[in-house]
């Protein structure tokens, strides 16, 4: 009949998309993983160049590629994005495949993957938040850090969040990396932002935005701080915009311990050297601040009455024990309050459970393993393995490790045969309601987003909506 054949003619431009990016061979080693960050593809990377006979399909939730690399990285490090680059390279090569759009757990289970594969590496990262667990932490003002990031970047289920920035003051609970981007971002100037990938919806409310000064809590003092110094020296150096540190903080760590490693002993200087250069100076006229606050945690976030939102955080004032470098705060009893329109909660990213089969220790949010070996024939790399912990290269050499652990397996016969030798598309395409895209649906996406950006004088102005992305992939399939 006429509409059984619309239904195969379709099946095959649905089939063309895929296997033209990728030449499958019943004899080669076949590996699933499941996500497409900097640790999926990591690894991929490592098993295709060290054994000439493996096939990587890499998974998706999505329905396009590159994880944190897209929506983790700030809008204004775009040399650390280069890594797409090399990612895409990888991801057209004939023994590599993009299968996006394909969530693990809600659309397909483990137990129905793992037939069609000698080895599955589950790299799906952390999207989930740690929470303070305080009276007050559900108010609106009150984010998580990972939310707002996601906000910035276009990721599509955070693109309404709507953070309110008429206040002049927001608090940041977390003093790492995150919570330097966030600060970062909320203090640069906008002329710098709009030449960036970061997406409209978020530019304009930065345009209006009045806040001028930001506060970095952490619980610990300076010589814990879990931002790296890179971080910070870009935050020291934001135009129009005052470092407000208070030289007494920093008292107690002018004398550095000998054995204290160099990263840490250079960031430390780094910090005494711009207390003592800036000081408590007030910001005047139209700069903005921003400023460290150590020994403080947070115990309840207040409301604004009339508003119905945040209006500050009560904060317990802590003493250090323990040995210098690994000291654990204890409170005091004393509290003092900081005010605030907007809190960010920047204490961490949490990897979850997706399915049943896959063991997890919830206690530490990641999933048991060995050297990324978690049992036969299944594994795990980046922060579902080692926590949401490091920055790209530690995440690269993680998924290296994971990748030579496969190798061992496979070189020693260790791997399991898979019981299905067909192509896990074959699947796919038979599961109601699911439509997997492909690396050239991908580069569809890419290039209506580099096309929205030009005029604007930016690199690219991101599709925040999956059903926008849908489109865009059916509008081509249907010309075609």
């Amino acid at each position: 009949t006429m509409n059984s054949c619309k239904g195969i003619s379709a099946r095959l431009v649905l089939v063309r998309r895929f296997v033209s990016t990728c030449t499958r061979q019943n004899t080669s080693t076949r590996v699933g993983i499941v996500g497409s960050g900097p640790a999926g593809f990591y690894t991929a990377h490592h098993l295709i160049k060290h054994n000439s006979n493996l096939h990587v399909d890499i998974f998706d939730r999505l329905p396009i590629p590159f994880g944190l690399v897209r929506y983790g990285v700030a809008p204004d490090h775009p040399d650390v994005k280069n890594v797409i680059n090399q990612f895409s390279v990888l991801a057209e090569s004939e023994r590599c495949r993009f299968i996006g759009n394909v969530s693990l757990g809600k659309d397909i289970t483990l137990a129905q993957l793992q037939p069609f594969y000698h080895a599955l590496v589950l790299a799906y990262g952390a999207d989930d938040d740690t929470f303070l667990r305080v009276p007050g932490e559900d108010l609106d003002g009150v984010l998580s850090a990972r939310a707002f990031v996601g906000w910035y970047n276009g990721l599509p289920e955070h693109a309404h969040l709507n953070p309110d920035l008429s206040g002049d003051t927001a608090v940041i609970i977390g003093q790492g990396n995150v919570a330097i981007d966030v600060a970062r971002m909320l203090l640069t100037p906008i002329n710098i932002l709009e030449t960036t990938d970061i997406c409209e919806h978020a530019l304009e409310a930065f345009r209006k935005s009045s806040v001028r000064r930001v506060w970095l809590v952490g619980r610990r003092g300076p010589l814990q701080v879990a931002f790296t110094i890179k971080e910070f020296r870009e935050m020291t150096k934001l135009p129009e915009c005052l470092a407000v540190l208070d030289r007494a903080d920093f008292e107690g760590v002018r004398e550095l311990p000998a054995d204290m490693p160099r990263p840490r002993k250079r960031l430390t200087e780094l910090l005494v050297k711009t207390a003592d250069a800036v000081g408590s100076e007030p910001a005047t006229g139209s700069r903005k601040e921003w400023g460290l606050r150590f020994l403080r945690s947070p115990v309840a976030f207040l409301c604004d009455q009339q508003r119905r939102k945040v209006s500050g955080v009560k904060l317990e004032i802590n003493k250090l024990e323990g040995d210098p470098l690994s000291a654990r705060a204890v409170g005091t009893g004393h509290f003092e309050t900081l005010d605030c329109s907007l809190a960010l909660r920047s204490i961490g990213y949490k990897t979850k459970p997706v399915d049943k089969d896959v063991p997890f220790d919830l206690k530490g949010s990641i999933i048991p393993n060995l050297n990324g070996y978690v049992s036969t024939g299944l594994y795990c790399s980046g922060w579902v393995k080692t926590g949401p912990i490091g920055v790209i290269l530690s995440t690269m050499n993680d998924a290296f490790e994971t990748a030579d652990t496969i190798l061992n397996d496979l070189q020693h016969g260790n791997l399991p045969t898979p019981s299905d030798s067909g192509d896990v598309l074959e699947l796919l395409f038979t599961l109601p309601g699911l439509h997997p895209t492909s690396f050239s649906d991908w580069k569809l996406i890419d290039q209506v987003e580099q096309s929205h950006g030009r005029p604007k004088g930016k690199p690219r102005e991101k599709v925040t909506s999956l059903e926008m992305m849908m489109n865009i992939i059916r509008t081509h399939s249907a010309q075609n």
